[in-house]
């Protein structure tokens, strides 16, 4: 670099500002957020950092080394005008051979599958702050079937009493002040009981549509919004990918506190500006 040349700035991209909430729903001083924020929305990294940490949880599964092989079957040998099939004793039944009717699978799924997928820490990071960026887009909200008003600035950052919130009733007032319940309203009318089928037969009946996710600044707080249908609410500290983008698809709408942007600003290494 010459030394005309003027010097780079600390940061490429501004720290975004948002107005912090109070409970009433009106807008009070303005803060700012952690750089993360300002990052470009990668949907392809999101994808891939979500599909992995669904694949680590995959419970291995395969069928039993003797599924097909529990017969007393016998070879009759060449030579006698028939297939080569084993067949029960003393019959033309043919049994075991992955070809005929209860014999073992010719393919099966084994235990020993690894199901784990790969993925950089650095690509990890990145979609994670990729996902945040995501959540200042109402564009992406209104995509993934949210319920968005109109004016409203994303991400919501509420003041710090919002996590004393115990109640489902004090949850309910304050997201009819900020015009968010009708999303709770799509995902309690969204959901449905699920078809017959493996899903169902293992206990997963119902299926809920996923609405506003509340971050935290520790677990344990505003826990009046759990029972909320389709809400979720995470602390700074455990908040992943997956949190922000539910099945890979970025732009949740997603309500933070005061106290857990700074504790969010914390575990991403950043210092205030």
């Amino acid at each position: 670099m010459t030394p005309d040349a003027p010097a780079l700035p600390e940061h490429a991209t501004p720290h975004h500002r948002v107005h912090v909430v109070d409970l009433e729903g009106k807008p009070g001083a303005t803060v700012s957020l952690p750089l993360a924020f300002s990052q470009p929305v990668r949907p392809d990294l999101i994808q891939r950092a979500v599909v992995a940490a669904q694949s680590h949880r995959r419970q291995p599964y395969g069928t039993s080394p003797t599924a097909g092989l529990r017969h007393s079957v016998e070879w009759s040998g060449k030579g006698r005008g028939v297939a080569r099939t084993p067949r029960l004793m003393d019959s033309m039944t043919g049994a075991q051979a992955p070809n005929t009717v209860g014999g073992r699978p010719a393919h099966p799924p084994r235990v020993d599958r690894i199901w784990a997928k790969k993925i950089n820490r650095k690509e990890r990071q990145l979609a994670f702050r990729s996902a945040l960026a995501a959540t200042r887009e109402a564009k992406l909200a209104a995509a993934r079937g949210h319920e968005v008003p109109k004016g409203l600035h994303l991400p919501v950052v509420l003041v710090d009493p919002v996590e004393e919130i115990r109640t489902a009733a004090e949850a309910r007032n304050l997201l009819r002040q900020l015009e968010l319940w009708p999303d709770i309203e799509r995902a309690r009318v969204g959901t449905h009981l699920r078809s017959s089928g493996r899903a169902r037969r293992r206990g997963r009946v119902r299926r809920t549509p996923r609405s506003l996710l509340v971050v935290t600044s520790a677990p344990g707080r505003a826990v009046g919004f759990r029972n909320l249908a389709g809400v979720e609410v995470v602390s700074a500290q455990r908040l992943a990918t997956e949190d922000l983008a539910p099945g890979g698809t970025a732009g949740r709408l997603t309500l933070f506190s005061h106290a857990a942007v700074e504790s969010l600003r914390a575990r991403l290494g950043e210092a205030a500006p």
